[in-house]
């Protein structure tokens, strides 16, 4: 796995880390900046062709 890849999966785990955090304590607006940042890490990794469910 390349530099970018781990990074990203990194980034990945913490996004949904934070996201069920925000869920489990209520903070709507923090579920939903966390949400978006999933979404785009998501874009991102499809733009570059990285398959996150092999990763």
């Amino acid at each position: 796995m390349d530099a970018f890849t781990a990074g990203l999966m990194q980034r990945i785990r913490a996004a949904e880390t934070d996201l069920t955090i925000a869920r489990e304590t209520g903070d709507d607006f923090l579920a939903d900046v966390e949400q978006a940042e999933l979404d785009d890490l998501h874009r991102l990794a499809a733009e570059h062709g990285v398959n996150l469910t092999a990763a």
